[in-house]
């Protein structure tokens, strides 16, 4: 697992510990007595439902490691940031070729663009940090080259 901080604000951190919670105290022991029942069906190499539970087993271990190492890495985002310049947190209204857009800088777990929520580490998110309300931003895009104009910092 990498140890890269991982920017989260508080309720996605309670998101995540809850997911954690669920997956360690529900999903685990169903899976756990789904194998034990395939098992008690005789001959486990021609078993589809014991085959599947370990599958799932797998995929559900998977998921707790990387829950666990997301929670450790966890860096809150400060909540009341500074308005004079783009920060994790900072939600920033811009124009830009398809008009004026509003997108929330956000850490990688919970980027959601058709939300308006984008990425620390996402092209626009990365050209964003740091500047100030009304300077020029040219984020270069797979697409090409996109020019804002940042409008107001919240």
């Amino acid at each position: 697992m990498n140890n890269k901080p991982t920017y989260i604000s508080k309720d996605g951190l309670d998101k995540l510990r809850q997911e954690l919670e669920e997956t360690l105290s529900v999903r685990r022991p169903e899976i756990a007595q789904r194998i034990h029942d395939a098992k008690e069906h005789g001959d486990l190499t021609e078993n589809a439902e014991y085959e599947d539970a370990k599958n799932e087993q797998a995929f559900v271990e998977g998921r707790i490691q990387m829950l666990e190492a997301l929670i450790k890495n966890a860096t809150l985002i400060d909540e009341h940031h500074t308005n004079d310049h783009v920060q994790i947190g900072s939600t920033v209204k811009v124009d830009g070729p398809d008009g004026a857009q509003s997108f929330t800088i956000v850490g990688s777990t919970e980027a959601k663009p058709t939300d308006g929520k984008i990425s620390n580490e996402s092209p626009v998110g990365r050209a964003l940090l740091g500047k100030k309300k009304g300077e020029n931003v040219t984020v270069s895009v797979p697409a090409g080259d996109i020019a804002y104009k940042i409008v107001s910092i919240s």
